[in-house]
């Protein structure tokens, strides 16, 4: 089974850096497993590395989908491993760098068996959603299995994909059987103390506001609100409270706060993922580059 190295932990945690800093002394290139990342135009949100930062250190799955398409676990693991397999062939390192749970899930413990999407049935679930609204499909997943809810982390497209396998099957997406682990990969997580993490996500806020994140979500992500169906790419962090705040519906200083408080929360369930799903030790930044030149070394020579 082909080996790699997996880099990940909570969003803001540090992870491109360390990338970068690693990629200047081994001979690594990045495959990429954020599943926003892959998104052209969705840079400043994403907090993706810079052209100059992939000109240095080559990175894989960034920039490989318009905004308009979507992009699952399944494609994701197909081209992770294309892209493992092809580094180590040229006789370089692989390192795959992300916090997206379902990617990683995929890699290291099998795709998911639930039955293929169809497009019928998922027209319908957005009709549904645009008429019911929310907070009333998630409520009634709640009532049918309360656990759900976890994995569907109010996410609208991961909500209607649920609501589309159990009224086909019965069964929740996360009460199907998981294939064989199509990667073998040493997983270390890197994760600030959770006041420097917190500090750290207010900060890279603050940054992205004054890039131009309102702007950006504005030229890239605007066109598509009055679309038929609602591409992934319109679920990221930080875009949809962009749109809210230039549509009028809140001031500066409120999407500010909810940007910080929503991707608060999203770490908070990586890192919980991460402990609980995964099993991985949540390290310091330190102590996170000194194992992961450990684990390098090792793939290094194996």
């Amino acid at each position: 089974m082909t080996r790699a190295v997996i880099l990940t932990g909570p969003t803001a945690s540090g992870k491109t850096d360390l990338s970068l800093r690693l990629g200047r002394e081994f001979p690594l290139e990045v495959i990429s497993a954020d599943a926003m990342m892959v998104y052209r135009g969705l840079d400043i949100g994403t907090a993706k590395p810079t052209p100059q930062e992939r000109a240095g250190v080559p990175h894989h799955l960034i920039d490989i989908r318009e905004v308009t398409e979507d992009y699952d676990v399944v494609q994701f693991a197909r081209d992770a491993v294309a892209a493992v397999e092809e580094v180590r062939a040229r006789g370089r390192l692989p390192l795959i760098v992300g916090g997206t749970a379902f990617y990683l899930s995929a890699l290291l413990r099998g795709l998911p068996t639930t039955p293929p999407s169809d497009p019928a049935a998922m027209r319908a679930l957005e009709d549904e959603l645009a008429e019911r609204g929310l907070e009333a499909m998630l409520a009634e997943v709640a009532a049918l299995r309360p656990a759900e809810l976890v994995r569907i982390e109010r996410n609208p497209r991961r909500l209607l994909r649920s609501l589309e396998v159990y009224r086909a099957t019965g069964r929740f997406p996360s009460e199907f059987p998981q294939a064989q682990p199509v990667l073998s990969a040493e997983v270390v997580a890197i994760s600030p103390p959770e006041a420097e993490l917190e500090r750290r996500i207010a900060l890279r806020t603050d940054r992205m506001i004054a890039d131009g994140l309102v702007e950006e979500a504005l030229r890239v992500l605007g066109p598509l609100r009055q679309a038929a169906r609602r591409p992934t790419a319109l679920q990221a962090i930080g875009y949809r409270e962009a749109l809210v705040f230039a549509q009028g519906l809140t001031d500066r200083a409120r999407m500010r706060a909810d940007i910080v408080l929503a991707t608060r929360r999203y770490a908070k369930r990586q890192r919980t993922f991460l402990r609980t799903q995964l099993g991985a030790a949540l390290h310091d930044p330190l102590q996170a580059e000194r194992i992961m030149k450990q684990k390098i070394h090792d793939l290094e020579i194996s």
